[in-house]
């Protein structure tokens, strides 16, 4: 079967960086297996120039496929650019069959089979088992409704199997490298580099994340394969950096330092930057050493907000004196630290920003990366969201990194300045200068100045946005007019126990789950 995956280009200013453009590797992790299974598999990578969409449809096109997948790590925010190029695919290719896998559309899926029939297929979950059985399926012929993991119509109906099922063993799945060509990624300064990951899921009861209940589990790749992989990579593919996509990957302790140590084995040249949490780094205080050894020059912490009222109200599960710790201990072992700090999770005033500028600069984070709080309704948090008005209807800006929900106390522009001077403030302090200026080791020192560099132009680039080219409304909608009803009873998109594989009506899966 003709496969083609298609990576649709993104709005974010990341994806309108020459050579600063990183693989999609939930695609490819989907594209290995099948490949494996005999399907002829291309990449159709959109977020490379980025290509226009007329481009990009016209070499979908050219290629001829039987089968298209779309997923984009975007999730949400990606969701209208793939609604279009998909209908715009099918309406070239009309036998042409459109499956959608990923993150928004494994919880959207009735609404996406509502309004939007050029899609045929849903996976909802994780896609790599899902979208074997179902190609299979397509190529030979068989039951559609004995694959977990599955939304699609039935009679005009829409349909879904049983979630799918969780994957034990993730060393039984390989990435399908063959897919792209290193060359044309970069990261970290136009450095060759991939997106790597070591385990997935999170054992962390956060309420806001939108990306726990999808994995349900966390699970790690055997230690020595994944080395291997990393060192293979390395020195036939020349990748210089390794990006962790892993939201927690250092939460088991010793298959994680069992990985920094295999790591260090190869002897390997190599860059690896990841995200894990302030209490793993303390934990891990005396073994440090092992994550400077492997390569580690950063490590982005979502600390979300300094303020402990706050981190209860999300159930962070973390403290402010363990982060302040955790980003001491790193600068020690030469590491830098990347504080994540969210605005919007309550009803702020000018002098909760002062103080959380405050707090900022006294954990004396390397970087830190301002977001705004974006609510998931499948999701414990969006409870708590759901009646506040959004003031961003344009999907394409649910990336976190726009306003998207209204403040009582303070509107969106003053809110706004708040976050830029907080960012120009941070990084521009003479502390932070000094580093910027000064560093003794040569590769963190190219990270810090490709920070600045990078920090420059997207500070300027989002207060054109927000001036000039974003759109906001105030007419009273609130997020739940605008999502939806709350879902977190559907959180978990994978279940670990077998289940009988039946079809049922949505309404009596909604019905069961709840």
């Amino acid at each position: 079967m003709r496969i083609l995956l298609i990576n649709v280009p993104h709005p974010a200013i990341g994806s309108r960086i020459p050579k600063e453009q990183l693989p999609p590797l939930g695609l490819l992790a989907v594209g290995g297996p099948l490949i494996d299974d005999g399907h002829e598999v291309s990449l159709l990578d959109g977020e490379l120039g980025p290509m226009p969409l007329d481009r990009l449809v016209d070499e979908a096109v050219r290629r001829a496929p039987e089968a298209v997948l779309f997923g984009h790590s975007g999730s949400s925010s990606g969701h209208p650019i793939i609604a279009e190029v998909a209908r715009r695919v099918r309406a070239r290719l009309p036998a042409v069959t459109i499956v959608y896998g990923g993150v928004h559309p494994t919880y959207f899926w009735r609404e996406i089979l509502a309004a939007e029939p050029w899609v045929d297929f849903i996976v909802r979950g994780e896609g790599e088992e899902t979208a074997r059985r179902l190609a299979a399926t397509l190529s030979g012929g068989g039951e559609i409704g004995g694959i977990p993991g599955l939304a699609f119509r039935r009679n005009g109906a829409a349909v879904a199997t049983p979630a799918a099922l969780v994957i034990q063993n993730l060393d039984d799945y390989r990435v399908g490298w063959e897919l792209i060509d290193t060359a044309r990624y970069g990261y970290w300064g136009g450095k060759r580099a991939v997106v790597i990951q070591f385990s997935r899921g999170c054992p962390h009861l956060c309420n806001y994340c939108g990306q726990r209940g999808f994995w349900t589990r966390w699970r790690h790749r055997d230690p020595e394969r994944l080395a291997d992989e990393i060192a293979w990579l390395h020195r036939e593919h020349g990748v210089e950096v390794f990006n962790f996509a892993d939201e927690n990957p250092s939460a088991g302790r010793k298959p994680w330092l069992d990985f920094l140590r295999a790591v260090i084995a190869r002897d390997l040249d190599i860059t690896l930057v990841g995200s894990t949490r302030a209490g793993d780094i303390v934990r891990d205080r005396n073994e440090l050493h092992l994550y400077k050894q492997a390569g580690f020059e950063r490590f982005l912490m979502g600390m979300e907000t300094t303020d402990e009222q706050t981190l209860k109200l999300i159930r962070k599960g973390a403290a402010p004196s363990v982060d302040r710790e955790a980003i001491r201990l790193l600068r020690r072992h030469g590491i830098l630290s990347m504080a994540t700090w969210v605005a919007g999770f309550d009803e702020q005033t000018d002098r909760d920003f002062w103080q959380g500028l405050r707090q900022l600069i006294d954990y004396d984070p390397d970087q830190v990366q301002m977001l705004y709080v974006t609510p998931h309704r499948w999701t414990p948090y969006y409870r708590l969201a759901e009646d506040r008005e959004v003031i961003q209807p344009d999907l394409r800006r649910w990336d976190y990194k726009h306003q998207v929900l209204a403040m009582k106390r303070m509107p969106a522009w003053r809110v706004f300045l708040w976050v830029k001077f907080m960012e120009v403030t941070c990084q521009v302090r003479p502390r932070a200068l000094r580093r910027l200026i000064w560093r003794r080791d040569a590769k963190i020192r190219h990270a810090t100045r490709w920070y600045y560099r990078m920090g420059r132009r997207v500070w300027f680039h989002e207060i054109l946005s927000f001036f000039f080219r974003d759109q906001r409304v105030s007419d009273g909608r609130t997020v739940a007019d605008h999502l939806g009803a709350v879902q977190d009873h559907e959180e978990e998109a994978s279940t670990v126990a077998r289940r009988r594989s039946v079809v049922r009506p949505a309404a009596e899966e909604a019905a069961i789950q709840a």
